[in-house]
């Protein structure tokens, strides 16, 4: 395990290089966590994707949440700054001696969902593969309808227990969500919860059918984080889903 410090931007990501001890350049998975969540949401499935030779890097988002320590201002996060650090991670990842640059995957989890296909989008020929676990792709409509114009949204409001400042509904002003995604033709598997009551399912069933090459994996029962048994599920199906793109 290695903590390291990306600089972009002008603010610095944490992040967390989770290494198996072996020659070689190796796979690699980067986990970007959801809203108001922390590069350790992933412990539990970074140890073992190590295991099985697999490298991980886990990272915060800068603003992405109260225990972020980037400084960068939770008021001045949007789906588009955290694009940004994704990319800086990728980067990073991707002049690394030890990672194979053509099999790094992506993975996130709700908000960082949303950031991991909007990334794949723009830059789909660095990207092997991609997990989506109950991929926030409400969020667009959800701040639409919340406030049908940007200066509708107050300067900066509470939401959730953090802090959000107007360049987030100004960030999916005229967005799409059918229009945005569904171009990445390599595979993608989808994770969700049939009881979300953040993210309805239906989301995901219809980015299923416009990605190329997307498995959905229901989750009976489950909700915006799952349970324990849900969870070992997720590692699992994460885990055979790896191997059967490194085959």
């Amino acid at each position: 395990m290695q903590t390291i410090r990306i600089p972009h931007h002008g603010r610095q990501i944490d992040a967390t290089v989770y290494r198996p001890e072996r020659d070689g350049r190796l796979p690699v998975v980067i986990f970007s966590h959801g809203f108001n969540g922390h590069q350790s949401d992933f412990g539990h499935i970074t140890k073992l994707l190590s295991e099985h030779g697999i490298a991980s890097v886990c990272y915060n988002f800068c603003g992405g949440g109260t225990r972020d320590e980037s400084g960068f201002p939770t008021t001045q996060m949007s789906l588009l700054t955290e694009k940004e650090d994704l990319f800086a991670v990728l980067d990073e990842v991707r002049c690394c001696h030890w990672a194979d640059a053509e099999h790094i995957y992506l993975f996130g989890a709700s908000q960082g969902g949303m950031v991991s296909a909007l990334a794949a989008e723009e830059r789909p020929e660095q990207i092997r593969a991609m997990m989506l676990l109950y991929p926030a792709f409400c969020i667009a409509d959800d701040w639409q309808r919340k406030y049908p114009k940007p200066e509708d949204m107050p300067e900066e409001m509470d939401f959730w227990g953090v802090m959000l400042g107007r360049a987030y509904r100004e960030a999916v002003e005229g967005f799409h969500i059918d229009e945005r995604t569904g171009g990445f033709e390599k595979p993608v598997l989808i994770m969700h919860g049939t009881e979300d009551p953040v993210v309805p399912i239906a989301y995901s069933e219809s980015a299923a059918k416009r990605y190329p090459d997307a498995r959905l994996e229901i989750f009976p029962g489950e909700g915006h984080g799952f349970t324990p048994e849900g969870d070992r599920r997720v590692v699992q199906l994460a885990l055979a889903f790896l191997q059967e793109q490194e085959r």
